[in-house]
């Protein structure tokens, strides 16, 4: 039984030194040293041997026992390392190696208005608010004095959200105004930034979603020339001196007197094209004084408070300066036309 021990010995270690695998190796051990191995078949014939000889045979087994589990740990060992070495050889980066080009993003034509205006309004001592795009018909129509036959209310104009025709997507940022102005005591002089959303067919200046910037000054003693320096003050550091203006008479149920303010077309220098709709001026945004129904609505004393309100359209703004010709370029995700921003 001794010569099997030593000659199991022998072979078990030469087997273990040429495994090539963690895989090979874990069943070299379960062949030589598991419940079924070949050591443990030759252990179950001690019963066959003296007290004597089951001393010295037990003594040599829990020997070979300790130099095969220790060959096996070895073994283990240097697999590791071996794999270590393979795995840092391959995976090591060539610093010398050209590194890919990283697409670095813009800001978008919109987005960089929507900037510009904030930071020219801020100049002049307005604050941004902000409010939800999901509105209330109280927020986006009566408290603007639109009474229940206006146009604006119609279900072809408006998209609501229930049967009562309660809650919609907001056709304008004024709701935001009188969601100041119903918690701010004046002076008040805000910004509205946002998107809007209305039943527009998709033309080269018409979309069904768009950006509003409004604002809203109320304090004592506001006029209109307050307003046109406002505007005027707007439309110059964006567009440059040169710009030309055209205010003319309008109506908006939440503002009395009201105007339109256009801006020559920037495609035709005030001809007539495709884009003015051969008009030579593209409108740009309404204002006017705020009505004293609305002021009164929202808790302020018309008698002494006056103020003025505006709106206008973002894309047209960023078209008139970048002199961008359909308004459906912004829109459409060619990196083509974005990548010049």
């Amino acid at each position: 039984m001794k010569e099997l021990l030593n000659k199991l010995k022998e072979t078990s270690l030469s087997s273990v030194l040429k495994a090539e695998s963690p895989e090979e190796l874990e069943n070299l051990r379960v062949k030589y040293l598991g419940k079924k191995g070949e050591l443990t078949s030759i252990l179950k014939q001690m019963g066959k041997l003296s007290d004597e000889d089951r001393r010295v045979i037990g003594q040599a087994a829990n020997s070979i026992r300790a130099s095969l589990e220790e060959a096996f740990e070895s073994r283990k060992n240097q697999m590791y390392e071996k794999l270590l070495d393979l795995r840092l050889k391959l995976e090591t980066t060539d610093v010398t190696v050209p590194g890919s080009k990283m697409r670095i993003g813009k800001k978008h034509p919109v987005s960089i208005i929507i900037d510009e205006v904030k930071d020219i309004f801020i100049g002049m001592g307005f604050t941004v608010a902000d409010g939800p795009e999901t509105e209330l018909a109280k927020y986006n129509f009566d408290k603007l004095n639109h009474d229940e036959n206006h146009p604006a209310r119609d279900r072809q104009d408006t998209f609501y959200f229930s049967e009562d025709d309660n809650i919609l997507l907001r056709t304008s940022t004024s709701p935001v105004q009188i969601r100041v102005m119903e918690m701010r005591s004046p002076p008040i002089r805000v910004i509205s930034p946002g998107r809007v959303y209305r039943k527009d067919e998709v033309d080269a200046t018409h979309s069904p979603m768009f950006h509003q910037i409004e604002g809203l000054v109320v304090d004592k003693g506001i006029t209109m020339g307050d307003l046109k320096g406002t505007l005027n003050t707007l439309i110059e550091r964006l567009y440059g001196s040169d710009a030309k203006t055209r205010f003319r008479p309008h109506h908006f149920p939440f503002t009395e007197p009201s105007c339109e303010i256009d801006v020559q077309c920037f495609e035709c220098g005030g001809e007539g094209c495709r884009v003015c709709k051969n008009e030579g001026w593209i409108e740009l945004l309404g204002a006017g004084m705020v009505h004293p129904y609305v002021l009164e609505g929202c808790g302020t004393d018309s008698r002494v408070y006056s103020g003025f309100a505006f709106g206008v359209g973002v894309e047209r703004m960023a078209m008139r300066r970048f002199n961008i010709p359909d308004l459906r370029m912004l829109y459409e995700n060619d990196m083509r036309f974005l990548d010049q921003f």
